[in-house]
């Protein structure tokens, strides 16, 4: 995929990038895979809000993504490949021998037409999904079970993929995007190959409106809301905000470790590379 820019004949198109999507499907999704999605436009179910700067939005249709893999060894067919609103990756149709389907995240270097299958001893090759211990070192790989039979958790977005790095016993060593080398069992299914759209990254919206379709309200400095909206609010003036950065719920907003999850850290070889200072 590439970068599509505009001329400038207004002030928006002046600064806008886009995704080229002239070789997706252009027509509706698969009418049996998807279904209505209620966005909750970042309310709860008493109306508050729980996530700030959310509301509005285009109105979409949920594509059901199957990141089980649930049909082993039945061959399928790549029908098209799809524009999904709900993710950064693009999506693909495929259709098995027994005349179903089913949506998969498409990797890069697929094409329709082209052949994928699910199981144990599979051919190397982008696309197909088979249990870690099938796949050699050193691979790209993409949605990724942390237990098996779970569904892929790790990597899906675009862009995205991990490598396997090793083998410990019954376990496989991923190194993640973030420096991160964790153990995940053997017997975990992946999927080969690079996610699709890696020049998400790269696009600028252009123009306040686009935000808004995608669903994002302006976002407002806390210094200058009320006290009752922001634990920098208030004060006489202009003023700093009285404290060390944080949260509208009060929570530290500069380097306070959140993960704490003791049950898994055994599984972790490597922690994440720290965030070199920009500044």
């Amino acid at each position: 995929m590439a970068l599509k820019t505009f001329k400038p004949y207004t002030k928006s198109t002046r600064g806008t990038i886009l995704v080229d999507r002239q070789d997706i499907w252009k027509g509706k999704p698969f009418k049996t895979l998807v279904s209505p999605k209620n966005a909750m436009k970042g309310r709860n179910n008493y109306g508050r809000i729980t996530s700030i700067n959310r509301a509005g939005g285009h109105k979409k249709m949920y594509r059901h993504i199957d990141f089980y893999r649930k049909k082993f060894d039945m061959p399928a067919v790549i029908e098209r490949i799809e524009y999904d609103p709900n993710r950064s990756c693009h999506i693909m149709l495929v259709k098995f021998e027994d005349n179903s389907h089913a949506y998969y995240l498409a990797p890069q270097k697929v094409k329709v037409g082209d052949k994928i299958e699910n199981g144990t001893k599979k051919e190397i090759k982008v696309g197909n999904c088979m249990p870690l211990q099938d796949i050699p070192v050193g691979i790209n790989i993409h949605n990724v079970e942390i237990q098996p039979g779970g569904g892929g958790k790790i990597a899906r977005s675009a862009g995205a993929s991990v490598t396997i790095s090793g083998i410990d016993g019954n376990y496989s060593l991923i190194k993640l995007s973030s420096g991160e080398v964790r153990k995940i069992d053997s017997r975990s299914l992946a999927t080969i190959g690079v996610l699709s759209n890696p020049d998400q990254k790269n696009i600028k919206i252009g123009k306040a409106g686009r935000s808004r379709w995608l669903g994002r309200r302006p976002h407002t400095r806390g210094v200058v809301k009320n006290p009752v909206d922001h634990p920098h609010g208030g004060g006489e003036g202009k003023s700093a905000g009285g404290r060390h950065p944080v949260s509208p719920t009060g929570q530290s907003a500069k380097g306070l470790k959140t993960r704490d999850n003791k049950r898994t850290d055994k599984f972790i070889i490597k922690r994440r590379n720290k965030r070199k200072d920009t500044k």
